[in-house]
C-alpha cells in the first residue's frame, strides 16, 4: 500500500486583473489592459508606459514603467518585448503588485484564477495523509479556505470542521489569503486521534488537567501524589495541616 500520497492543486490564470484607478474623463473607476506599452526616446533616456482604457468611457491612460532611464539600464531583450508589446511583458507589468503600490491604484483580482487539481482518488475516511501542493501561476490573494471548497468538494462549513479537528493541517489560518506556493495535509480520522492521544501522554502534568473529563488515564509514572494534589487544590488547608504536624513534636529532652 502506497502511504506517501501526494497531489497537486494549480491556481491559473483565467484573466488579468482590473486596475481600480480614477479617470480624468469621467466617474469610472476600472481600467483594463490595452495589450499596448508606448516606449518614448529623448536621445538615450527612455521613459515607458503601462496603456490602459477605462471600461466606462474607454479613454486611453497611462502608468509609467521608467521614466528617464538611460537605455543601457534595461536588459535588450526586455526593451525589445517593451517595443513590440510582448504579450507576456503586458501581463507581468500588469499583474505587477510593485507597479501597482508605486502609481497608487487597487488591483482587483475578482475572475482572474481557476483551481486545477490533479490529485488522486482520495476519500477523507482514508487513514493515509495526503500531501497536498499549491502552485501559483499568479499572485492572486485567494483564501485558502475557498481553494479547499473547490479542491476537496465540501461547503466552507464542512472544511472548518476538518480544520478544527485536525484533519486538515495548513501553514496559516483558514481564512488568511495566499498568493504564494504552500503545503497542506489531510489527515484520516483514525491517524488524527491516535496523534492526538500520543501527544497528550507526552505533555506535562499542568498541560493534561482536562485528560480526566475525556476518559483518558494519566500516563504509568505520571500521576500526582495525592499531597502535592491537595495542596494545588486547597493551599489554605494544606498550610494548616502542617502547622499541625509541628505543634505535635515532642522534643527530646
Amino acid at each position: 500500500m502506497n502511504t506517501n500520497r501526494k497531489a497537486l492543486w494549480a491556481v491559473r490564470q483565467s484573466a488579468l486583473p482590473t486596475v481600480v484607478r480614477s479617470c480624468p474623463d469621467c466617474p469610472g473607476m476600472r481600467h483594463r489592459a490595452s495589450g499596448k506599452i508606448r516606449v518614448n526616446a529623448n536621445g538615450k533616456l527612455l521613459d515607458v508606459w503601462l496603456l490602459l482604457g477605462c471600461a466606462t468611457c474607454d479613454r486611453t491612460s497611462k502608468v509609467p514603467v521608467h521614466e528617464r532611464v538611460h537605455v543601457s539600464t534595461l536588459e535588450p531583450a526586455r526593451l525589445v518585448a517593451y517595443e513590440i508589446n510582448d504579450p507576456a511583458a503586458v501581463r507581468e507589468l500588469v499583474m505587477s503588485v510593485s507597479l501597482a503600490a508605486k502609481n497608487r491604484y487597487r488591483l482587483d483580482w475578482t475572475g482572474t484564477w481557476e483551481l486545477e487539481t490533479r490529485m488522486p482518488l482520495y476519500a477523507l475516511d482514508d487513514p493515509n495523509p495526503l500531501s497536498v501542493q499549491v502552485r501559483f501561476e499568479l499572485p492572486a490573494p485567494v483564501r485558502v479556505e475557498r481553494l479547499l471548497q473547490l479542491g476537496l468538494g465540501l461547503s466552507r462549513a464542512e472544511v472548518r470542521r476538518l480544520v478544527a479537528d485536525g484533519r486538515i493541517h495548513l501553514p496559516f489560518a483558514p481564512d488568511a489569503k495566499a498568493h504564494q506556493d504552500f503545503e497542506l495535509t489531510i489527515h484520516g480520522p483514525g491517524s488524527v486521534d491516535a496523534a492526538k492521544h500520543a501527544k497528550s501522554l507526552d505533555a506535562p502534568d499542568a498541560e493534561r488537567t482536562d485528560l480526566a473529563r475525556i476518559g483518558l488515564p494519566p500516563a504509568p509514572g505520571r500521576e500526582l501524589p495525592r499531597r502535592a494534589t491537595a495542596a494545588r487544590t486547597c493551599p489554605v488547608d494544606h498550610v494548616r495541616s502542617q502547622m499541625t504536624r509541628a505543634a505535635a513534636v515532642t522534643v527530646p529532652r
